[in-house]
């Protein structure tokens, strides 16, 4: 199987850098795993909600560049379903018994994903109703995905 995150914004912080590093790292053995980063779009703090969807829509019209076709989508939005760790385990099983070979997960910057985003997603996920930095969703992210696929192989990580 070959996954990707797909995220907005170039990350900045060590320790995060380093903990996907370890992750992605960890994942080596099990599957393909890439983080594609696409630039945001600069723009001041306030913005009118036309300025948010022009943002929203360049940054998705990079992120949907980064699509391949055949590539099942899921975008993180705080309106999704919340997956547990066995959930998300079972829902890439499924993708993979039933010819899904190469999955996406897409985060947003700091306005969220565009409509056309969106629309080309076939899940939506949300990790709750919290805010988090997309930044650190790309952490998290990774590591329950290595999660998953432990749970998957029924190897010792996951309690």
């Amino acid at each position: 199987m070959f996954i990707q995150i797909i995220g907005v914004g170039k990350l900045k912080e060590k320790y995060l850098i380093d903990g996907i590093a370890e992750y992605a790292k960890r994942l080596k053995p099990y599957l393909k795993f890439e983080i594609i980063e696409v630039a945001d779009e600069k723009a001041p703090d306030s913005l009118s909600e036309a300025e948010v969807v022009q943002v929203k829509a360049r940054e998705g019209e990079r992120i949907l560049s980064q699509i391949k076709g055949e590539a099942h989508v899921v975008a993180l939005a705080i309106d999704g379903k919340l997956w547990s760790s066995e959930e998300l385990a079972r829902e890439l099983d499924q993708l993979g018994t039933y010819g899904t070979s190469h999955v996406v997960f897409v985060i947003g910057g700091s306005h969220g994903l565009s409509d056309e985003v969106m629309r080309r997603a076939q899940q939506r996920m949300s990790f709750g109703r919290m805010t988090l930095p997309h930044q650190l969703m790309r952490l998290v992210l990774t590591e329950q995905i290595y999660r998953a696929v432990k749970i998957n192989r029924g190897e010792p990580y996951h309690k």
